[in-house]
């Protein structure tokens, strides 16, 4: 597909794209900052319910934008690669999709899916989504990406004008860049009734982010940044949703809040207290019919390189 030197890894299950002489360093990697969510069985499970309950979403942005059979897909920060694959089959045999993400385990469990699906037109990529420059070296002229997608990608990044510079150099002008992601995550998801432990918990996992770099935020600084970078804002939108005690969506905070809240406590943003009454007080409402979450808001964008 490209030019480039391979460098296999894990008996050939993924490779890293890159144009790194000998001399240069290694492309950085989820060993010096892991994701923050981690990368374990209990997360890929979480990020594969998380696709199903968005997936609806993240069609109606991918038809939007126009991705059709034939195209070249750039999926960025794919995690397990369930975007990947979707994208994979409406793309066809003719199409490619290529899934770049730092962590080895959520390249190979994407390679063992495509596999068991037979979909040959997915690439994995091992690399860091800020430096696209050491993993994907400059492309042909019949190979650049019609389209690149994040979801929920530039919020736990710190340096999302990299992302954005390198997404640029490898989508062809005209190509479309697709993003979801977060804006007023901290006062947009809440219990209702109230509660107190339950706010103290998401301050937590606000705090937590920006803490690693990141920003719950982000939808808010990035269609000035995309402008900077020259590209042309084509759509934006929010999805507001929420989340009724034993409904389908109900089920995306509960696995979040269970397996995320106690790393924070682990990692020293949260109390032992406010973690267990953050949890007693969202199973406490699982049987409340007067009872809803409100869910974190989520910004589309669709932005045109120029």
């Amino acid at each position: 597909m490209f030019n480039s030197r391979r460098e296999f890894a894990e008996n050939d299950l993924f490779f890293t794209m890159t144009t790194a002489t000998p001399s240069q360093p290694a492309p950085s990697s989820s060993r010096e900052q892991p994701y923050v969510l981690g990368t374990g069985s209990d997360e890929a499970f979480r990020l594969g319910l998380q696709h199903r309950l968005w997936s609806n979403s993240a069609f109606d942005l991918w038809i939007r934008a126009g991705l059709q059979p034939g195209m070249r897909a750039l999926d960025l920060g794919c995690g397990p690669g369930h975007a990947s694959l979707d994208i994979a089959q409406v793309v066809g045999a003719q199409g490619r999709v290529v899934g770049v993400d730092e962590s080895a385990a959520f390249l190979k469990q994407l390679g063992q899916e495509s596999e068991a699906r037979k979909l040959h037109n997915i690439d994995r990529v091992l690399g860091d989504a800020q430096k696209l420059d050491h993993c994907l070296p400059s492309p042909a002229t019949d190979d650049y990406f019609d389209v690149a997608y994040t979801r929920w990608v530039f919020c736990f990044v710190a340096s999302p004008d990299e992302v954005v510079k390198g997404i640029r150099r490898v989508l062809r002008p005209g190509g479309k860049l697709m993003v979801q992601d977060y804006f007023n995550y901290e006062f947009g998801i809440t219990l209702a009734p109230r509660r107190e432990s339950f706010s103290r918990a998401i301050k937590a996992v606000g705090q937590s982010w920006r803490a690693r770099g990141g920003n719950p935020d982000i939808m808010g600084e990035l269609p000035r940044l995309l402008k900077r970078q020259g590209f042309e804002i084509e759509h934006m939108d929010v999805k507001q949703r929420i989340a009724r005690p034993n409904t389908s969506m109900w089920h995306w905070p509960w696995t979040f809040f269970n397996s995320f809240l106690p790393k924070l406590v682990e990692s020293g943003f949260l109390s032992q207290a406010d973690c267990d009454g953050a949890l007693k007080e969202m199973a406490e409402v699982i049987n409340d019919d007067g009872a809803f979450m409100l869910l974190p808001p989520v910004f589309e964008l669709i932005a045109v390189k120029q």
